[in-house]
This record gives C-alpha cells, structure tokens and sequence, in this order.
C-alpha cells in the first residue's frame, strides 16, 4: 500500500465537485487515510474544527468566502493550522499574497498530480513549499516590489476587494466579515482610491487581471 502521505487526514476545499473527486482519489490511492470535502470556504472553517485534519487543501477563488478570508479566519483561531492554497493562476501577487497571509504552501491546479502529493505531504510535515513553476517569480517579485495595483492593498482591503470584485453586496461582506457597513464603505473608498477604480465593474477587471479571480 502506498504510505506516501502516511496515514494523514486531509480537507480539500473547492467549489467544484470533480476537481474534489480528482484530488481526494489522487491523496487517497498516495495514502491518506481520510479525506474531507468542502465546498466553500465556510464549510472548510467549519469542518477544520470538527476534524482538526493534519492539513487544509484550499482554493484561492471560491464563492462567498474565497480562500484568503478563509486562511485569515482560520489562522486568527488556530495559528498552528498547515495551509496549501491553490489557484488556476501563475501570476505572482497570487502566491505572494497567500504566504503573507500564512499559507504554508502554494500550488498551481495546472500541476502534475505527483506534485500535490509532494505539496501535501510537505507541508504536512509543517515544512514551507511553493510550486516550481512559481518560485522564481515570486522571488523576482519579492526583490523588485510587485508591480500589480492589488498588492498595494492591506491584507484586510484585500479581502473586501475580493468580495465585492465578486458582485456581493457592502452589507453582505459587512455580514460576512462582522464589521459595521460604514467600515466595508471606508474600506472600499481606499480601495478605489489605490487601484485608481470608480464602479464594481472595474474592480472585477482588475481583481481578474491580478489572478484573484477565476473566469
């Protein structure tokens, strides 16, 4: 039997079934003992304190709560919580963003199934990883200051903008996030103020064009 993965419990978190079915036979036949599902990022927070997996495979770009705000939360109550984040996305800003937040990974989907058996094991072992593909650039971007208007975002605005980049609503996200609609607004001013933006439209385009969301 395949131990690769010895024996871990590990939640997958994505909005789309077959992708979950994919990944949950990939880790299953490379070990795992357990595999949970969850559909979006607060169903993941919720299985997170039920099961306590040893790691939380989790998709940038999901409906409702996305990813970041997700790994945001989770890290606010369990600190030592093992992360690998994925996206369809190769831009830098994607990756840069996550491991600020307090991923312990970050992987590419357009990855060879070997490689997220690589990833979860990794970072199982609570030891750091980034996808191949990725490393030079996120290093470059590192050195040289992202040149994307997004990254000029605190890690709070960052999560309203993804949001509302979404179409939702500023007492939605004010719901989501617990805070007052007049806080989502002050948020969402200097948000238009640092991408230079003036409707929800142009907010999609960008958040589009920086990775941060799927088409």
């Amino acid at each position: 039997m395949n131990t690769v993965l010895n024996n871990m419990t590990v939640l997958l978190a994505d909005d789309h079934a077959i992708v979950r079915m994919g990944f949950r036979l990939l880790l299953e036949g490379a070990g795992a003992a357990r595999v949970l599902e969850a559909d979006c990022g607060e169903t993941a927070l919720t299985l997170f304190e039920q099961a306590a997996p040893d790691v939380l495979v989790m998709d940038i770009s999901m409906p409702g709560m996305g990813g970041l705000a997700a790994l945001a939360r989770l890290l606010a109550h369990r600190p030592g919580a093992r992360v690998l984040m994925l996206s369809a996305y190769h831009e830098s800003i994607v990756p840069m963003r996550a491991l600020k937040a307090g991923a312990l990974g970050y992987l590419s989907k357009r990855c060879q199934p070997e490689e997220l058996v690589r990833a979860v094991r990794q970072v199982g072992q609570g030891r750091r990883y980034i996808d191949p593909e990725l490393a030079q650039a996120v290093a470059l971007a590192n050195l040289s200051g992202d040149a994307d208007p997004a990254s000029t975002l605190t890690e709070k605005e960052m999560q309203v903008f993804l949001q509302l980049a979404q179409g939702r609503s500023v007492n939605a996200v004010a719901q989501d996030f617990h805070l007052s609609p007049s806080t989502v607004g002050t948020h969402l001013y200097h948000i238009k103020q640092k991408l230079n933006i003036s409707n929800g439209a142009e907010m999609t385009m960008v958040a589009l064009r920086s990775g941060l969301l799927d088409v």
